[in-house]
């Protein structure tokens, strides 16, 4: 009978996780409906764009296509004139570890002139970088460039931070080789609800870093 009682509490316990992971998923996609774009001819003007960093290898010293396919896009926004500015946010947590600088690298090579590029090297996760986007880039409007899976999250974050945002989705990645960051995505979407019933803060602000007045 103990036997049978614990196996009903694990299967309830599974069920109500899995119940979680698909509401806040749920909930996180539909709030970036119709403000996402793969057209960039259809995509609104804003002045920033805001390109979320990512790793340009991985294990094995491969690209990771994720980081090609952004890169590709935030190129894509700029010679369209569908954005003016590209603020790159991205993890530099350690001195050997700088995804915004790799990033701007590229950019530059890419054809993107190095004034229209701002460093926002403390966005060590994407409710930081949406965040410094306001509190340090002072930006009320922006579109996100990342996949889609990825610009849904970073518009729901947006929007519970008044921040009007649109996201401009980069090419995406195979199932197979995106497999376990679609599915830690799903995590991540459980974790933004975590982070706002906590009242979780950026890890770090600091000095606002001005745009040029048009």
């Amino acid at each position: 009978m103990r036997k049978k009682r614990f196996l009903y509490m694990f299967l309830f316990a599974i069920v109500f996780l899995c119940g979680i992971v698909f509401l806040c998923d749920s909930l996180v996609s539909g709030a970036a409906k119709g403000k996402l774009y793969t057209d960039v001819e259809k995509v609104p003007f804003n002045r920033a764009g805001l390109l979320l960093g990512t790793a340009k290898y991985v294990a094995g010293g491969r690209v990771n296509l994720y980081y090609t396919y952004r890169i590709q896009a935030a190129v894509r926004l700029v010679q369209a004139g569908k954005i003016k500015y590209v603020i790159v946010s991205g993890d530099n947590s350690t001195k050997d570890y700088n995804e915004p600088e790799q990033m701007r690298t590229d950019l530059v090579e890419a054809g993107i002139d190095s004034s229209a590029i701002f460093l926002d090297y403390a966005g060590f996760r994407t409710f930081d970088s949406v965040v410094r986007l306001r509190e340090i880039f002072s930006q009320q409007s922006v579109t996100v460039i990342s996949q889609k899976f990825h610009n849904e999250r970073a518009v729901f974050i947006a929007s519970k931070e008044g921040i009007d945002a649109v996201g401009y989705n980069a090419r995406d990645v195979s199932l197979n080789a995106g497999f376990w960051v679609q599915l830690r995505e799903k995590l991540a979407r459980v974790k933004v609800f975590a982070d706002y019933l906590f009242g979780k803060q950026p890890k770090f602000l600091g000095e606002k870093v001005p745009l040029p007045e048009d």
